[in-house]
């Protein structure tokens, strides 16, 4: 995962290794806008997961986002996404 001016983004390669990883054929092909969607899908899952996690810790009145506030809030995060 590389970050420019703060933005979140994943290499190209890096997703398309990922995905190709479950194919049960090896004739199965990838586009490149599946890798792009699947990249974008990714970005959101990651932006959404930080965004609650500092939400439960601020319900916590905790100044620094730990990885219990992770775990209260992926269960909901899996099932909205």
């Amino acid at each position: 995962m590389a970050e420019k001016d703060g933005e979140i983004c994943f290499k190209k390669e890096t997703i398309s290794k990922l995905l190709c990883s479950f194919f049960k054929e090896d004739k199965t092909k990838l586009s490149g806008d599946a890798t792009l969607l699947m990249a974008e899908m990714l970005k959101i899952f990651v932006q959404e997961a930080a965004v609650r996690s500092q939400k439960q810790a601020e319900a916590e009145d905790c100044d620094q986002v730990d990885i219990e506030h992770f775990e209260k809030i992926l269960p909901q995060l899996l099932l909205d996404f």
